[in-house]
């Protein structure tokens, strides 16, 4: 069982133009450095992905894998379980939006279990710095747009 990482922080936009963002896996390239190729395999009936292949390089990790999506009905959070991966042996993540007057609080939770043994330390820091990285880029399009 892989451990679970939370983080957060507050964009100033609301919720809808959030989950535009995060539901716009075609340009995940455009805003998400390392994400250098998405191609959603499967849509659900609400025309949201249901499952999307990445191609990811962060440096000294990368990867190819399948998530498959779960949206939930009020348009505050989606998560998604790891269909199949490289490097990965799970992955389960979410984002919760709260709304907080004109801005929105993004939370995300993360659990990712390696294919490859690595030590605890070193992961969790991979782990904050890559949910760091992914908050603060999407706090950049969500406002920009």
């Amino acid at each position: 069982m892989a451990d679970e990482s939370t983080q957060s922080i507050v964009v100033d936009a609301p919720p809808a133009e959030i989950m535009a963002v995060i539901a716009d896996f075609p340009a995940y390239p455009e805003w998400a450095n390392a994400v250098k190729q998405t191609e959603v395999l499967e849509d659900g009936p609400d025309g949201r992905a249901n499952q999307v292949r990445f191609t990811l390089d962060a440096g000294p990790f990368k990867d190819v894998y399948t998530l498959a999506y779960d949206w939930a009905d009020d348009g505050l959070s989606v998560s998604w379980t790891l269909v199949k991966g490289q490097m990965q042996r799970s992955q389960n993540g979410r984002y919760l939006l709260t709304p907080d007057g004109d801005s929105t609080r993004v939370t995300y939770t993360l659990a990712v279990q390696l294919a490859v043994p690595m030590i605890g330390l070193f992961r969790r820091k991979a782990e904050k710095m890559i949910m760091d990285i992914a908050l603060k880029e999407l706090k950049r399009r969500a406002e920009g747009s």
